[in-house]
């Protein structure tokens, strides 16, 4: 059972930068893919980009594309989303999910972190 743990949201000015750190355990060597969604007060969970576990390509939803970025630490079992020029419309609670089927729904979802981007 992989468990997922979110960090490193917060308040900051718009134009700030802010990593968020997502932390496998509990067999997260069995991950195919790895992704980073969110969801602002009153609106639908949305997909911000993903991960592939083992070769680390990324793709991103296109309003983040040229903003954000995803990276993981294959050895330590870690997922990051740096976020620059970040927009008052960035502001939501971010969460981390895991599938380890390929293609496969995400079956494993952090508690999720605040990020709040004021103007």
């Amino acid at each position: 059972q992989v468990q997922l743990v979110e960090s490193g949201g917060g308040l900051v000015q718009a134009g700030d930068s802010l990593r968020l750190s997502c932390a496998a355990s509990g067999g997260a060597f069995n991950l195919w893919r790895m992704a980073w969604f969110r969801q602002a007060p009153g609106k639908e969970r949305e997909f911000v980009g993903g991960i592939i576990w083992g070769d680390g390509r990324a793709d991103y939803e296109e309003s983040v594309k040229a903003r954000f970025t995803i990276s993981r630490d294959y050895h330590k079992n870690a997922m990051y989303l740096q976020m620059n020029s970040l927009k008052p419309e960035d502001t939501a609670v971010y969460y981390c999910a895991g599938t380890v089927v390929a293609g496969g729904p995400y079956d494993y979802w952090g508690q999720g972190t605040q990020v709040t981007v004021s103007s």
